[in-house]
């Protein structure tokens, strides 16, 4: 699955200052990552807000990225959570037209066992048209998908990675050691993106890529090149926004930089809310210095 590999975007939904999807913004967003190299877009993920989209919104918003992107790259759709029926119902019921994955979270707050987040996948797996990328982030969903799960999962023809946002080298590094050489292991963690494609990864399904796209998407290259270096010179010099991005949430701090680039508004909603004076400041600061 060569189209996952590199640099993946989690997109935003923007909206205005009355909370409504702000669609000319999302436009916007989109093209500026295809103006930039990125190599696919995950929609209505995490960063998209999609816990506090309504579903016709979420359809408004599937339809606009595709019709924007237009064939140009893959695009990945979220589709997760913990009623495993439920997101078995929806995989054979919503129009998947457009996309060429799904990007399915570990269930989150049940806090199953192994087997049981192994059963998940499996059902999910065998319900979807399109192929599986699992996501494990333990910090959301309060359990963590182990390796030796991750490794039994990779056997099923129809998982084809995984998002793994432990935080941790060592899991990941044993994901990759466990799995096939064509299972996808991607970093869910921007700090660790270079490192873990280093240590055999496939890339990143990134929040911070999309406000420096061209940057990231470089510095992701490089790695793939095995131009240790010079990837880890970009690597540096992003690594302070990185921390600025996730320090009030997500996606507050992407939101941000896309307010210091003017291409679309700050605002979430509820329970998010806007960047702090004061972080605000720094990533227009960090932005204006990066973009000389």
């Amino acid at each position: 699955m060569k189209k996952f590999t590199g640099t993946g975007v989690a997109l935003i939904t923007p909206f205005k200052e009355d909370k409504s999807v702000d669609f000319a913004a999302l436009k916007k967003v989109v093209q500026f990552q295809l103006e930039n190299g990125v190599d696919y877009l995950v929609v209505l993920g995490t960063t998209g807000e999609y816990a506090v989209l309504k579903e016709e919104e979420r359809e408004e918003v599937k339809n606009c990225v595709i019709k924007e992107v237009n064939g140009q790259i893959p695009l990945v759709l979220g589709i997760g959570g913990n009623n495993t029926h439920a997101v078995v119902e929806r995989l054979k019921t919503e129009n998947l037209e457009g996309f060429a994955a799904i990007l399915s979270v570990s269930p989150y707050y049940n806090k199953p066992s192994q087997e049981g987040i192994f059963k998940h996948f499996t059902e999910v797996a065998n319900a979807s048209s399109l192929p599986i990328i699992l996501y494990n982030v333990p910090g959301r969903t309060a359990s963590n998908m182990l390796p030796e799960t991750v490794a039994r999962l990779a056997k099923h023809e129809n998982i084809i990675g995984i998002k793994e946002a432990a935080g941790s080298m060592d899991q990941a590094m044993k994901m990759i050691a466990q799995t096939p050489k064509d299972f996808l292991v991607i970093s869910g963690e921007d700090m660790l993106a270079l490192p873990m494609i280093l240590a055999g990864g496939a890339g990143v399904i990134s929040v911070v890529a999309q406000g420096f796209p061209k940057e990231f998407s470089k510095m992701l290259d490089l790695g793939l090149e095995r131009k240790v270096d010079e990837a880890f010179k970009i690597h540096y010099q992003l690594a302070p926004v990185i921390d600025m991005v996730f320090a009030e949430g997500n996606p507050t701090g992407i939101k941000a930089v896309f307010k210091t680039l003017n291409l679309s508004e700050n605002f979430v909603r509820l329970p998010l809310v806007e960047a702090s004076q004061i972080l605000s400041e720094q990533i227009a600061a960090f932005c204006k210095q990066v973009k000389a």
